[in-house]
């Protein structure tokens, strides 16, 4: 499938803007691990993901990470072209969680056309709007939730994801993900092993009661 099958909002486009795009559009294919921006003096341009799966996460001072959102076929990454929105900055940091294909949109060709078409600009108020959404949420998981919940939650939704009860995820991967440290992961899931919840082996974490997952992430 093309790039306009791909963009929601092709058909409400003008044809000149619909050339303007097309004019500087990019494809590129990563490998898995592939960093593709890396923080707010990064300007790589917007990404739509056509397939693969991207990771959008911050880093500590002190090197730690956490995910903010995650990025999966037809969506769109806005942070990745902070530079466009002169009054906000977004130290965010891209990555490729699977080998991905993607289109690659220059900022300034976007931003040309977000300022003249008024449905580029509400779709792109649209995105930024469920991105902060996603922040907000995870604020709130960070202030509010126990790690325990936050591991049964990332576990049940990895396994969503995945379609399947075997992940293949190591501690430190996990840890990144949830904003902590590796030991303290590591104590979680041998707590949830011990509880009969999960198995585990080098790289991987077998999912076998998914229920009492269910239930200790939603109380």
């Amino acid at each position: 499938m093309d790039f306009q099958s791909y963009f929601p909002i092709w058909d409400q486009l003008a044809p000149a803007h619909q050339e303007l795009i097309l004019g500087s559009l990019a494809r590129r294919e990563v490998k898995r691990g592939t960093v593709l921006h890396n923080g707010d003096a990064d300007c790589t341009g917007l990404l739509l993901v056509r397939s693969g799966q991207l990771r959008a996460y911050i880093l500590s001072e002190e090197g730690r990470e956490i995910t903010v959102y995650r990025l999966f076929d037809r969506d769109l990454c806005l942070f990745s072209a902070s530079c466009m929105m002169r009054s906000a900055q977004f130290d965010i940091t891209i990555q490729a969680e699977k080998d991905t294909r993607l289109w690659v949109i220059p900022a300034e060709a976007y931003r040309q056309v977000m300022e003249q078409s008024a449905p580029a600009a509400n779709y792109t108020n649209e995105i930024m709007a469920a991105r902060f959404s996603e922040v907000m949420w995870l604020m709130e998981q960070v202030m509010w939730k126990s790690l325990d919940k936050r591991v049964a939650a990332f576990l049940l939704e990895e396994s969503a994801i995945e379609g399947s009860a075997v992940l293949r995820l190591t501690h430190e991967a996990i840890a990144n993900h949830l904003g902590t440290h590796r030991e303290v992961v590591t104590r979680m899931l041998r707590y949830f092993q011990g509880e009969g919840m999960v198995k585990l082996a080098r790289g991987c974490v077998e999912i076998l009661d998914e229920g009492r997952l269910a239930g200790l992430r939603d109380t």
